[in-house]
């Protein structure tokens, strides 16, 4: 090894983005093994590592780190996690379909989640029961992770307000005695900490800023769903009315006070939905502007604290369904129709809201019984969609 490596007494082996030296690669997984510190170059600042599943490795990450532990360990896990590899990151907790579609857009990359519970063997990473992680992009980095047959936690490598460390020299001079070695690759891509999202019961907040914002983030997380019936008078107002008091339940956010994060934000049910990235709306393909809903569908969503009384009717365009992920109908007819309306390939994707391919029928002109069997089966079908949806 090159004198000037070890001028500090810290060995420096080079970690490119890219294949690392085999070096490299053996003397941090022995020192990891082992329970020592090490430093690595992330795409975005420097960590300090250590084994995640060894409570000595972690106590002595947390001492090296001192006020600045608070931040939070993170475990970085390798790309393969989100292929199916061997240990899967298997996302078991409420809003589960959130973090999945946050992963799949965001991972590998500078997104840190920060989610209820812990996998066996890193409950000392959680933090009253919240763990963070994240994969990284910086390919040296992700090339170690996945030799590795032990989870790894790494953060920040700064104390106190001072800035991260983006360059191997700032590492070595803050925390040198603590290490075993440091992984040098230049200076890093981004220059700072990944974006943290903490996302579970009721949450959805941004606990530290980065290079992704909390829009993009709540649009990437959340789904805009159209329902779509005939008239936009009955069918298609329940199943928007019923989707958004099951979506608050399942997101644990169904009392005003439920969502944590900006205590300006809007703390209606629209409101707190789309804390979320959610967006509901109905529409009709034959459906004139501004008809109320009908008294029949009213009187039967009341009783469950679901208000209609606001709802005026509006036709299904190409225009207002063009922003939309799903537009959801309530019969082949409908969705036919929405076929015949929208552009190839443009648009939302058009499925029938009844999972098992069953048309809703209309309850139009029927007395409270027969709204209540329509509002039944809407439900039914919505409850078959939520564990895809929150």
């Amino acid at each position: 090894m090159p004198a000037e490596h070890r001028a500090s007494g810290v060995p420096r082996l080079p970690c490119p983005d890219g294949p690392p030296p085999p070096e490299l690669l053996e003397q941090a997984a022995a020192a990891l093994a082992a329970g020592r510190l090490i430093a690595v170059p992330t795409e975005t600042v420097y960590g300090l590592a250590a084994r995640a599943d060894r409570p000595a490795a972690l106590q002595a990450l947390r001492q090296a780190l001192g006020a600045a532990a608070d931040r939070g360990l993170v475990w970085h896990a390798p790309v393969q996690n989100l292929e199916g590899g061997p240990a899967p990151l298997d996302f078991r907790f409420p809003a589960a379909p959130l973090a999945r579609r946050l992963a799949q857009r965001y991972w590998p990359g500078p997104l840190t989640l920060v989610v209820q519970g812990a996998p066996a063997g890193l409950e000392g990473l959680a933090q009253q029961g919240w763990l963070a992680l994240r994969v990284p992009a910086q390919r040296g980095l992700q090339s170690l992770l996945a030799r590795l047959p032990f989870p790894v936690a790494i953060a920040a490598a700064q104390r106190g307000d001072e800035p991260p460390a983006t360059r191997a020299e700032q590492v070595i001079e803050r925390f040198g005695p603590s290490l075993a070695l440091c992984g040098d690759g230049g200076t890093t891509r981004i220059g700072q900490p990944s974006a943290m999202l903490a996302l579970g019961p009721g949450r959805f907040e941004l606990l530290r800023p980065g290079l992704l914002e909390l829009a993009d983030l709540r649009r990437t997380a959340g789904l805009r769903l159209a329902f779509v019936c005939t008239g936009n008078t009955c069918r298609s107002p329940m199943a928007e009315g019923l989707a958004q008091s099951l979506l608050l339940e399942r997101l644990g956010a169904a009392g005003p006070a439920a969502v944590r994060g900006d205590p300006s934000a809007d703390r209606s049910p629209r409101g707190r939905l789309s804390a979320f990235g959610f967006e509901l709306a109905s529409m009709g393909v034959a459906a004139a502007h501004g008809a109320p809903a009908s008294p029949q569908a009213v009187a039967v969503l009341a009783p469950r604290g679901i208000d209609l009384g606001g709802h005026q009717s509006q036709p299904a365009t190409w225009e207002r369904l063009a922003d939309f992920d799903l537009a959801l109908c309530l019969t082949r007819s409908h969705a036919r129709a929405l076929e015949s309306l929208l552009p190839p390939g443009r648009g939302p994707r058009i499925e029938l809201l009844d999972p098992l391919g069953r048309d809703v029928p209309d309850p139009i002109g029927g007395d409270l019984e027969e709204y209540r069997r329509c509002a039944a089966a809407i439900e039914g079908a919505l409850r078959a969609r939520l564990d895809l949806w929150g």
